[in-house]
């Protein structure tokens, strides 16, 4: 424990500028935190710090020795952090950002069960589809349906979904079942305004990528109204299985081209930062893991 104590008043004098700003700092008295750097230099055998009576100066030796010590106590209190947030209680206002189908359909029937194991939490929940900012907005976490979550973030994979184009079998019976993706060409499409490839769907083939163009006769930035929109019988329509999957089971939708693959999408928890997890996300991460689980041919939870 000397060394770590050396190192903290070494730093935190660097830090503060003085002797006396770094025995405010630890609550220690001037003269021990003097004492604990005197005793480094002495077991270093290097001078690390220039004093004068008007200030202080790293030496060349100070100046390295400063980043390392700086980068093991962060190390230190990064892996206090982590144990903290993992055996702490979790509590206080948890703000999740959720996209709307999916927050409606797979987590609202969650939220009780939450609060029941955590009732200290209380839970401020927001669905849009568009993708928030995380800091700037002020959410502590957020999921996110995508192929790969943003670099910037802090993710953990939840469950998987894959695309699929269907419709309704009365559609089918009516206007006939296309077999290759250019087919679509000449069927009502019902096109997602939020999809990132826009009106181009692609398509992993037999014989490698396909993409087509589509003309939608009925837009929409909700994928529940695309869904209602196919189960009238108003055209073809491409959403991920968490949505259509329970149609597509009980007859009510047809997978088409099934030969000619989409997307498969990660459902990530995102979150801003790894140092210093509060408890109340780390419970909701291990929850989701937990509890999350999606009907449909093509999902699994992870």
């Amino acid at each position: 424990m000397g060394r770590y104590t050396e190192m903290q008043a070494f730093v935190a004098v660097v830090d503060a500028g003085s002797f006396a700003g770094a025995a405010d700092a630890l609550g220690a008295s001037r003269a021990a935190v003097s004492r604990h750097v005197a005793q480094l230099e002495a077991r270093l055998g290097v001078r690390l710090l220039h004093r004068t009576t008007r200030r202080l100066s790293l030496t060349e030796e100070g100046e390295i020795f400063h980043a390392r010590c700086r980068e093991l106590l962060s190390g230190v209190e990064e892996a206090e952090a982590e144990i903290t947030s993992r055996t702490g209680a979790a509590e206080g206002l948890l703000r999740v950002n959720v996209p709307v189908s999916f927050g409606i359909r797979h987590l609202a029937p969650l939220w009780g069960a939450f609060r029941e194991r955590h009732p200290k939490v209380r839970l401020d929940i927001t669905h849009a589809d568009r993708i928030v900012d995380l800091v700037e907005e002020g959410y502590d976490l957020a999921i996110r349906i995508a192929s790969l979550p943003s670099s910037s973030l802090i993710s953990k994979r939840l469950a998987i979904t894959r695309i699929v184009v269907c419709a309704s079998p009365e559609y089918l019976a009516a206007r006939g079942t296309p077999t290759h993706p250019a087919d679509l060409a000449r069927h009502d499409v019902i096109g997602y305004t939020y999809l990132a490839s826009g009106d181009e769907w692609h398509f992993d083939g037999p014989d490698g990528p396909v993409s087509v163009r589509i003309d939608p006769c009925i837009r929409a930035n909700s994928g529940d109204i695309c869904r209602a929109a196919a189960l009238a019988h108003q055209g073809i329509v491409l959403q991920p299985t968490f949505l259509v999957g329970e149609d597509l089971a009980e007859g009510r939708l047809t997978r088409l081209l099934p030969e000619y693959r989409c997307a498969e999408l990660g459902i990530y928890a995102v979150y801003p930062t790894r140092k210093h997890v509060p408890p109340k996300v780390r419970a909701l991460i291990d929850f989701l893991s937990e509890h999350l689980r999606i009907p449909g041919d093509d999902v699994m939870a992870v």
